[in-house]
């Protein structure tokens, strides 16, 4: 049986005017119900053949992402430990991937979990976005120390998120977020943006 999504409400469904009415000095979009797959596997072969299944190689350093477009459209995979990643995909895509996945992980000791429910994401850019998030992350964002491809489990105002920098040049960043914290990042950020909207009013 399969369940209906036609009626399901993303966390920060309620905050969408108040966050548009943050620009211009931050540009705060949520991009929910994206497909989210923890992967366990610390066996290159298999982490190989995933990418290849996937279209996008498993990133080989720590605390980067890798992204592109193959059969399951554009994806991206974010290392967040030695044998941990997350399988970032689009909203209609979580048995297709989650099924290629499990093919090719199943000859190692591995793992593949649908975590797509336990956060929401959060496209955060604009002139004032590093500016915003060091209010609240202890993080370098400066793009000497964290160029575009850096992924970091850190915390951000308290709350427990995985920050990607999307693009470093033009300061756009990506929060993954745990759902039940969603609102509570969406008051900080509208918070912490005030003196910023303030200077550009």
């Amino acid at each position: 049986m399969t369940a209906d999504t036609s009626i399901r409400t993303s966390p920060l469904a309620a905050w969408k005017d108040r966050l548009a009415g943050l620009a211009p000095a931050l540009a705060a979009v949520e991009r929910p119900f994206l497909t989210q797959l923890t992967v366990r596997a610390s066996d290159p072969g298999a982490l190989a053949r995933m990418g290849e299944a996937l279209g996008v190689a498993f990133p080989a350093d720590p605390c980067t992402f890798t992204r592109g477009s193959g059969p399951f459209g554009d994806v991206e995979v974010l290392w967040l430990g030695p044998d941990e990643y997350l399988v970032v995909a689009g909203p209609d895509q979580r048995v297709t991937v989650e099924d290629a996945l499990r093919a090719e992980v199943r000859p190692a000791r591995g793992a593949v979990v649908d975590t797509s429910a336990q956060r929401t994401t959060v496209a955060l850019s604009g002139p004032h976005a590093r500016d915003v998030l060091a209010h609240g992350c202890a993080v370098d964002l400066h793009p000497s120390a964290a160029p575009t491809g850096t992924c970091v489990q850190t915390l951000l105002a308290r709350a427990g998120v995985i920050l990607q920098v999307a693009d470093a040049e033009s300061d756009a960043f990506t929060v993954l977020v745990r759902s039940s914290f969603a609102e509570y990042l969406a008051a900080w950020l509208s918070d912490a943006c005030v003196e910023y909207r303030a200077a550009l009013s």
